[in-house]
């Protein structure tokens, strides 16, 4: 081992005087290899030369002046059929949707027609339909039921104006940070806790519940007030709605009847609970709960609400967004994963413009909330009935905005008699297909570990909520990340060439800080418990590494320096190399060996042992 040594040590004393010029490749390497930043003023320059404002991009951005001019007769009349069906779904989950978010019944109207004529403009998906869903509405419940309607037209403002600057920004890559089974986690809890608020209406409790414990708090504790009478039409109700789903698998000549039946399930049995309870209804008096009175007209137009007046207390704008909390960032969020994730859905392959979507989305929130409307997204259910019914263009959406129109305008006291049992009934059954047990069970067997951010996720949005949750579980899911960084797989391995006892080592991902001292340790620990004369770093898989690694780097070479051990990085990629140089030029320039084998790195060994250039 001593003579090994010896032979080891002179490497580091004889490098800077070798033949060839250390020095000389040193300052070489100081021009070279130097890091300069991007110059601003050419980039945008440079954005302008490439046509900023060209036709392409003007078409990219108003999707509509594509379509538009091929458009025929064929598609005006599958539009008009599949905006009719989307139509007749959206009353009944609008009103539904806005009694979960604790608003009065029309404003689930008011939210349900602005945004079909936005996205029939900015839209570039044919299939999304953008409306009230039973998540925003979650969300905005717990501010709304203590503060009033004010804080939920506001929340869809400041949703529109986030939303809109991620996506000029282009910074939709963000949703990618929401993992399938966090994003699987959420969503099941969101249902979950949905339904669970609405099995008070399903049996005519009294009461409040907002949040899932509170909900069976309420339901355990008023459980001997239930209505007969509710309970039977709300079960009857569900009972309806899974056995009409499955008109649609009907063969032969009723399959085109039994599809419609089927996709317009909501709309037929909310019309026949309205008929029912008014036929019984005696002196204004009828056996179930009925939703009451809805404001008929249209919205007015104004404003979104900067301040308000909540029990003798005025909010100011700052007053309102600090009462609003982590919510004005989580909405944003959930509504473009939400979007993005159907039009992925229904996209068959064709690739989806993000940025797009995202601005799309945003001015349907900016506008709606000029027309007293809550926050809006893609709704997937609605969205599924619009390519079931074959829709062709976004054109589809503007008779559904028409259809919601006329409701407001003409059957504002025939939603008077709606028993709110039914309404709860349609939201349950809706919320069964959104418990994503089956993504449960295709995470535990493709990746076991990734069922604990699904779990996480969804337990903690059911007993903290929905914005707590979803920031714990991607905060465990990232830890889960961040392990891996910083735990690289190091292989090694002794291979004697020639009369040199090499050990080599081969981290198999880039290298971040968090990599760092991890990777010294396993080098050094390596070095010791072999006996070997040279070290070989190979570094094949990293293609990046930071400043700290780059410091890293350079320790493991002193440290095995005391050994009296040489070090080699072998094959290296050049930019990884570059950011060692420009830390220490001296240090790293003679120790990169690209594209030489070990058998030429062992020839570099000589007599009078020192290495020489290969």
């Amino acid at each position: 081992m001593d003579k090994r040594n010896a032979k080891a040590g002179t490497i580091y004393q004889n490098l800077p005087q070798h033949e060839n010029g250390v020095a000389l490749a040193v300052a070489d390497a100081e021009e070279d290899y130097s890091e300069e930043l991007p110059q601003l003023r050419e980039l945008v320059a440079s954005k302008f030369r490439n046509g900023c404002c060209s036709t392409k991009l003007v078409k990219k951005r108003f999707p509509i002046l594509s379509w538009l001019p091929n458009y025929n007769r064929q598609y005006f009349v599958e539009d008009i059929v599949a905006g009719l069906t989307v139509g007749l779904t959206v009353i009944p989950q609008g009103i539904a949707y806005a009694v979960v978010a604790g608003l009065e019944p029309q404003y689930g109207l008011y939210s349900a027609f602005m945004g079909c004529f936005v996205y029939f403009i900015f839209g570039s998906c044919k299939d999304i339909t953008i409306g009230p869903t039973a998540i925003m509405s979650l969300m905005v419940q717990i501010h709304v039921a203590n503060l009033g309607p004010a804080f939920a037209v506001l929340s869809a403002f400041l949703a529109g104006c986030i939303i809109l600057v991620l996506g000029l920004l282009n910074l939709g890559f963000l949703v990618q940070f929401i993992s399938m089974p966090v994003t699987a986690g959420f969503t099941s809890a969101a249902a979950i806790t949905i339904a669970s608020g609405q099995v008070k209406s399903l049996l005519g409790l009294p009461g409040k519940s907002n949040e899932f414990l509170e909900s069976w708090e309420n339901v355990i504790h008023n459980i001997h007030h239930t209505q007969l009478w509710d309970s039977v039409l709300g079960i009857s109700t569900i009972v309806i709605l899974l056995l009409m789903m499955r008109l649609k698998n009907l063969e032969g000549r009723l399959k085109s009847v039994g599809k419609y039946l089927s996709l317009s399930r909501n709309a037929i049995v909310v019309i026949g609970g309205t008929i029912l309870a008014y036929l019984l209804s005696t002196d204004g008096e009828a056996p179930f709960q009925l939703t009451g009175n809805v404001t008929s007209g249209l919205p007015p137009v104004q404003l979104p609400p900067f301040s308000t007046v909540v029990n003798d207390q005025t909010y100011s704008f700052t007053q309102m967004i600090s009462e609003l909390g982590t919510s004005v960032i989580a909405l944003p969020l959930i509504a473009i994963l939400e979007s993005i994730a159907i039009g992925k859905a229904f996209s068959k392959g064709k690739s989806i413009d993000a940025t797009q979507e995202m601005i799309a989305l945003g001015l349907c929130n900016i506008a709606g909330s000029f027309f007293a409307s809550m926050p809006v997204t893609g709704s997937f259910t609605r969205s599924a009935v619009n390519n079931s019914s074959g829709v062709r263009t976004p054109a589809g959406g503007v008779t559904t905005g028409i259809v919601v129109l006329l409701a407001l305008g003409l059957l504002g006291g025939t939603f008077f008699y709606i028993p709110k049992t039914v309404l709860a009934a349609v939201i349950i059954a809706a919320m069964f297909f959104m418990v994503e047990f089956h993504a449960a069970a295709e995470i535990w067997r493709t990746k076991k570990i990734d069922i604990i951010p699904f779990f996480v996720t969804l337990i903690t949005c059911l007993v903290l909520g929905l914005e707590y949750g979803m920031v714990i579980g991607i905060g465990v899911n990232m830890c889960f990340v961040l392990y891996q960084t910083s735990r690289p797989t190091i292989t090694q391995r002794v291979q004697r060439v020639g009369r040199i006892d090499m050990l080599v080592v081969a981290p198999d991902q880039s290298l971040v800080y968090s990599s760092a001292e991890y990777l010294k340790a396993r080098v050094v620990k390596l070095s010791q418990q072999n006996l070997v004369e040279v070290v070989i770093i190979d570094g094949s898989a990293v293609n990046y590494i930071d400043s700290t690694v780059a410091k890293i780097l350079a320790s493991i070479v002193e440290d095995l320096k005391v050994q009296e051990r040489p070090v080699v990085f072998w094959n290296w990629q050049r930019p990884v190399q570059h950011t060692a140089f420009r830390l220490d030029a001296e240090l790293f320039v003679p120790l990169f060996k690209t594209g030489d084998s070990l058998e030429e790195i062992a020839k570099c060994w000589t007599l009078d042992n020192r290495f020489i250039a290969a």
